[in-house]
């Protein structure tokens, strides 16, 4: 018998096990495959702040309306994560002894064109008024922020203090210290079915043959929680959304890169990491040339000396969306005990610790210090 089962190795599910965890609660996780071995193993660990957070849900919407950035609910969930990392960081180093490169490249909007020049600019004065931090910057500064700039760019947002972390080991690390205060990991452990009486589910069951008895559950399994939601009657319409990237062998840039199309982000070890795509194509993690081929066209748009660049590796990862691009996190409706926390997109990283907080508070305290309301599952019917 545990207090909690937890059905999804990702960020999302190792999160809530190490908040579980801390909160006093027995963890069983189980994943089907690997932790971190979906979305969360592929990422390219973004951590972008509230005050460019619309920019990095839709580049493009963005610009044209760069005046909107209003508080809002996917914004502040954004920005409590934020506040949460530094913390979180250090507590993982000293339960786990693991870095996970948590680390302040800074980045730059670039202006690939005069049309995204201007709302970049127009972007950066509103910054200033409500105040943090963009600058912008062109011409010689510009070139000593980043050497490799391709000539053709008109110019750049500049924010120094924006960070990213290795998702992969930030995943590991949060079940480790999950693990550490006596959560069962059980890998390998695929959900065959859930045993029910009433409006409760008793039990969780594998594809082995094994039982785990639970007082509560949690579905964070991505993409796959939909087909596991079915099984207890309702629709929890995430999505499959094909991201694709590449890993360039070079120390050249020094910051992450944001241009019109896609990202370039410097990561230890002397990587540069490369995306990514966004593909309606089902639960297909595969990568393919015409993708691969757009990533390095897009890379070398930014940096032309990565036309002659080293590719080290290449991979894809099935990021779970939502049909209002909102993540999906709080009770199942219809069932009394179990929770749901999906469909964070491209936002999992960013989001991944307070989605486990939230959750955590909402299993052990029976509330939450932010409303969940904005992301319930009952909005879709």
């Amino acid at each position: 018998m545990t207090d909690v089962a937890i059905v999804g190795g990702g960020v999302i599910g190792c999160a809530a096990a190490y908040y579980l965890t801390e909160a006093g609660a027995s963890v069983t996780l189980l994943e089907r495959d690997g932790l971190a071995g979906e979305a969360s193993g592929a990422a390219a660990g973004l951590l972008i702040p509230p005050a460019i957070y619309l920019l990095r849900q839709d580049t493009h919407l963005a610009l044209k309306q760069a005046e909107a950035l209003p508080a809002g609910a996917l914004r502040d969930l954004g920005l409590a994560s934020l506040r949460l990392y530094p913390s979180l960081v250090d507590a993982l180093r000293d339960e786990t002894g693991s870095d996970v490169q948590y680390k302040a490249t800074g980045i730059l909007l670039v202006a690939q064109t005069e049309g995204r020049a201007e709302a970049l600019r127009a972007l950066v004065r509103r910054q200033q008024e409500s105040g943090p931090s963009l600058e912008w910057v062109e011409g010689e500064p510009l070139r000593r922020l980043e050497p490799g700039l391709s000539p053709a760019l008109t110019g750049a947002a500049y924010s120094p203090e924006e960070r990213h972390v290795n998702a992969a080991l930030l995943t590991e690390a949060l079940a480790g210290a999950a693990a550490s205060r006596g959560a069962v990991l059980r890998r390998g452990a695929a959900v065959s079915r859930f045993l029910v009486s009433d409006s409760r589910v008793v039990a969780v069951c594998t594809g082995d043959g094994d039982k785990i008895a639970a007082d509560h559950i949690v579905l964070a399994a991505g993409p796959w929680t939909r087909p596991l939601a079915r099984r207890l009657g309702f629709d929890v319409p995430t999505r499959p959304m094909r991201g694709q990237m590449l890993a360039y062998r070079t120390s050249a840039v020094r910051h992450i890169l944001w241009g019109d199309e896609g990202y370039l982000v410097p990561k230890a070890g002397g990587f540069l990491y490369a995306g990514a795509t966004v593909e309606d194509v089902g639960f297909r993690p595969t990568t393919t040339r015409r993708g691969l081929a757009w990533l390095r066209r897009m890379a070398r748009g930014l940096v032309p000396a990565l036309r002659h660049g080293e590719v080290a590796s290449a991979w894809a990862g099935l990021r779970p969306g939502s049909p209002d691009g909102h993540p999906i996190i709080g009770r199942l409706p219809g069932k009394d005990n179990v929770y749901v926390a999906t469909g964070h997109f491209r936002n999992g990283i960013l989001l991944g610790p307070i989605t486990g907080k939230l959750i955590a508070q909402l299993i052990t305290e029976g509330k939450t210090e932010t409303s969940l309301a904005p992301f319930s599952a009952a909005r879709f019917g």
